[in-house]
């Protein structure tokens, strides 16, 4: 047990530099607000949306693993694309973000989604052996 003790105060401790690194280097920043707002915006997003949508599919009984899943990924992936899909007009230099981010993106959404039905179609074949 010590041992395990002495594990999670070294995690902690790592965890600790990291965010003072982390927070030393948005000092830097000249635009810090902008990140310190995006970081707001993703606990914001995680916590009013994706958990409690996650926990509902919990209580889909046969479903839920894999729906589980799906939205997991999908609220990770939307929250990690909203500045791109957020980002207003046309851009000055078109080599900065070439593609067609929000197609790929909902083309990403559907991968996941069929991913999803295929996991929930072959755990339903498998329980029915």
């Amino acid at each position: 047990m010590r041992l395990l003790r002495l594990l999670r105060l070294l995690a902690g401790a790592a965890g600790l530099a990291l965010l003072g690194f982390g927070a030393s280097l948005l000092i830097d920043l000249p635009h810090a607000t902008d990140v310190l707002l995006w970081l707001a915006s993703a606990v914001v997003l995680h916590d009013g949306l994706i958990a409690p949508l996650v926990l509902l599919a919990g209580r889909a009984g046969v479903v839920r693993g894999p729906v589980r899943a799906a939205l997991i990924v999908s609220g990770a992936l939307t929250a990690v694309a909203l500045p791109v899909l957020l980002r207003p007009g046309p851009r000055p230099n078109s080599s900065v973000l070439p593609l067609d981010y929000p197609r790929n993106w909902l083309i990403a959404l559907a991968v996941i989604a069929l991913a999803a039905a295929v996991a929930h179609r072959v755990g339903k074949r498998l329980t029915n052996r």
